[in-house]
């Protein structure tokens, strides 16, 4: 979603800019940290918001310009996506 986003919004390059890398980083090391695990539900379905309050700004844009666009030329990823967030997640944390 953040390449989706960091094209349509920064211009079609190889990488992500500077600001969208940082965003992608920074994501990729609160998931990684999740306490929930492979259970992870989506985030609008999460009841830890592990974001601090900026980033969770920047990525709620980034989702809602990129929700839409990706069934294009990610129709499957899309559509896995949806049924995650339907699908219900056991509500117990994993182990530290």
């Amino acid at each position: 979603m953040i390449g989706l986003y960091c094209d349509g919004k920064h211009g079609k390059n190889q990488n992500l800019c500077s600001e969208c890398e940082a965003l992608w980083q920074y994501a990729k090391a609160r998931l990684e940290q999740c306490s929930f695990g492979e259970e992870k539900p989506t985030c609008r379905a999460c009841p830890i918001h592990c974001f601090q309050a900026e980033e969770r700004r920047k990525i709620r844009e980034v989702m809602r310009y990129s929700g839409p666009r990706m069934l294009l030329p990610h129709p499957i990823l899309a559509l896995l996506h949806l049924l995650d967030g339907l699908t219900p997640k056991r509500s117990h944390l994993r182990d530290p």
